[in-house]
């Protein structure tokens, strides 16, 4: 099993991964003069000289790259449990992401990928060594936010969002890194060239740089999505908040389980916006697949797939309004750590909301701006009232015979049905 997790700086930039699959097996190590950034070799050439050293331009720094290869498609045996969770291909009715572009803001990606073939739109290294997703946490990332749809060939596993394009901003070659100015520069990069969304699976320590490449990432509006971070048991009580994920304006996420509990390594120190899977999540690694892998660093790309829905769906909104609808149709706390609860793709497409709608408003579901339409009166059937009226006429004539005959026939009986008399007043009487 692999445990990793993101981390930048003096707190360092954590992964969290493990896995439920074999572990996947990697690449055999390149040899000596194959690894990026080697030195070339000096081999005898035809006139039995060596070849001279190119010293024209710097040295990057060597780095071994031993890609995880993952496993086949055919060791995913059902559909992932948070594809089933989050149904997000209801969303697809709706949007597939088309028009968008998000930023990985990671370890890389692996462009050979079968469902990441052709997706990105660009690159960037702020390492300085290779652009090749050495570790694998970059790709498992964008797996989860824009994998193609191939059940046509029984890959059950698709990306939240697979027309949206990719950005590669790689910063860092393995589980963490120790220069704070790297994640900055990655997330500047991806403002300026062209990001919509920018998922970041990773926890920094606060600093002037980061903070200067949000606000400037949002100055191009740009919405952040990024890991809450992660928690070790030996960690609980002594953690402190992420970052970027707390930053105002940064959609922060947590992660959760299957049951749909606040997984206890999410971080509670850092503000929470929604949640989304985090555990036994099954993605994109090497050429193949990686299963079991939990973390916030998994919850993030969720989101950011849901954002990227947003997006396409609604290119008139501006970052804070997206998150706002994102916060708006969550399906409500489910827990310490939770937000504003589970992120859900379908309402946050679809639900009728006023584009200025915040969380926390009295009237936050209220509908969309504009004259509110009302009802008419239905129009007036004469014929049916007609007829209506008839028949009540007719019952109340039936009612008064019914009752004049009950006074009657009893009298006449008793009389023998011959004609009443009125009695002769006495002498002297007035009769009027």
């Amino acid at each position: 099993m692999r445990g990793a997790g993101l981390v930048a700086g003096a707190t360092g930039l954590a992964l969290t991964t493990a896995l439920v699959f074999a572990p996947a097996a990697s690449a055999a190590p390149a040899a000596p003069g194959d690894r990026p950034g080697a030195a070339p070799t000096t081999k005898p050439s035809p006139s039995s000289k060596p070849t001279p050293k190119k010293t024209q331009e710097p040295k990057k720094p060597q780095t071994q790259c031993n890609k995880p290869s993952g496993q086949p498609a055919s060791a995913i045996t059902q559909q992932p449990w948070a594809q089933r969770r989050l149904d997000f291909e209801q969303a697809w009715t709706i949007t597939r992401g088309a028009g968008v572009t998000v930023a990985v803001v990671d370890s890389g990606i692996e462009a050979d990928h079968p469902q990441l073939k052709g997706k990105i739109a660009g690159s960037f290294d702020a390492t300085g060594t290779t652009p090749t997703d050495c570790y694998g946490h970059g790709t498992e990332v964008s797996g989860i936010i824009a994998a193609t749809d191939q059940r046509r060939r029984n890959v059950p596993f698709v990306g939240v969002a697979p027309q949206a394009k990719l950005l590669d901003a790689k910063f860092t070659t393995g589980e963490s890194t120790d220069d704070n100015t790297l994640l900055p520069k990655a997330i500047t990069w991806a403002a300026e060239h062209g990001a919509n969304v920018i998922n970041v699976s990773a926890r920094a320590p606060d600093t002037t740089l980061l903070r200067q490449a949000v606000k400037t990432a949002q100055r191009h509006d740009v919405l952040i999505v990024a890991a809450a971070g992660n928690v070790d048991k030996d960690e609980r009580g002594k953690e402190s908040a992420g970052y970027p994920a707390n930053y105002p304006g940064v959609l922060s996420v947590a992660a959760v389980d299957q049951s749909g509990t606040i997984s206890d390594f999410s971080n509670h120190k850092t503000r929470i916006d929604v949640s989304a899977p985090g555990q036994d999540i099954i993605t994109t690694v090497g050429t193949g697949y990686a299963g079991g892998l939990q973390g916030t660093s998994f919850s993030a790309p969720y989101a950011a797939g849901v954002a990227a829905l947003v997006r396409s769906h609604y290119p008139k909104l501006n970052y804070q309004q997206v998150i706002n609808r994102i916060l708006l149709t969550a399906e409500g706390g489910n827990g310490q750590g939770s937000g504003y609860g589970m992120i859900s793709p379908m309402q946050a497409v679809s639900a009728e909301l006023d584009p200025n709608a915040k969380p926390g408003e009295t009237s936050a579901t209220r509908p969309l701006s504009g004259p509110v339409p009302i009802a008419r009166a239905a129009p007036v059937d004469h014929r049916t009232r007609n007829i209506g009226l008839g028949v009540a006429g007719g019952a109340l004539g039936l009612t008064l015979v019914v009752a004049f005959g009950g006074a009657v026939i009893p009298m006449g009986r008793r009389r023998n049905w011959k004609p009443g008399r009125v009695p002769a007043l006495p002498t002297g009487e007035d009769r009027n």
